[in-house]
């Protein structure tokens, strides 16, 4: 009888802890955590100058009006562009250019069609002007789209041109 009491007060001592663990026990709120807002930087060491890269500026609309595509249309040119779009353009607007790739999908309004002759009608200037801050680009792509290849991608937009209806 006494190993049955004995047992009996043990469990109920394992389930009064468990319980408490588990319905009054440790939250998050009560563990440590890192906000990187809130962190203090250290001081740099003596003579140390901070430096960064400066944000490349997207041409105003007055500047892209004037502006000319520098490259051939190569074909290693093309190739490049082709790599710049598939890591930058093609979760949006699809391998085929037409707005419907896998996250433009879920967009509203729907990414261009980048084949679409209002497109293609740009000028190269504006062409990369929309391309970097068009609706739902701004203000990101034109940070985040190294300058290096901007006319690769310019480049490769026109490779989405179709025929006219009507024409072969």
């Amino acid at each position: 009888m006494k190993m049955f009491i004995a047992g009996a007060i043990l469990v109920v001592i394992v389930a009064t802890v468990a319980s408490l663990l588990l319905f009054i026990g440790p939250r998050m709120y009560d563990q440590e955590h890192l906000r990187s807002f809130q962190a203090v930087m250290p001081a740099l060491p003596q003579g140390v100058v901070p430096i960064s890269d400066p944000v490349p500026q997207v041409p105003t609309e007055e500047e892209a009006r004037s502006l000319r595509n520098p490259l051939q249309a190569t074909e290693a040119n093309l190739a490049r562009g082709k790599v710049y779009y598939e890591y930058y353009c093609v979760s949006c607007h699809g391998d085929r250019g037409d707005g419907n790739g896998p996250v433009g999908e879920s967009y509203t309004p729907k990414p261009a069609d980048l084949a679409a002759a209002k497109i293609q009608g740009y000028p190269d200037g504006r062409l990369l002007r929309a391309a970097l801050t068009g609706v739902g680009h701004e203000p990101v792509l034109g940070r985040v789209v190294h300058p290096e290849h901007w006319w690769y991608l310019v480049l490769y937009t026109r490779h989405f041109s179709r025929p006219a209806a009507g024409s072969e």
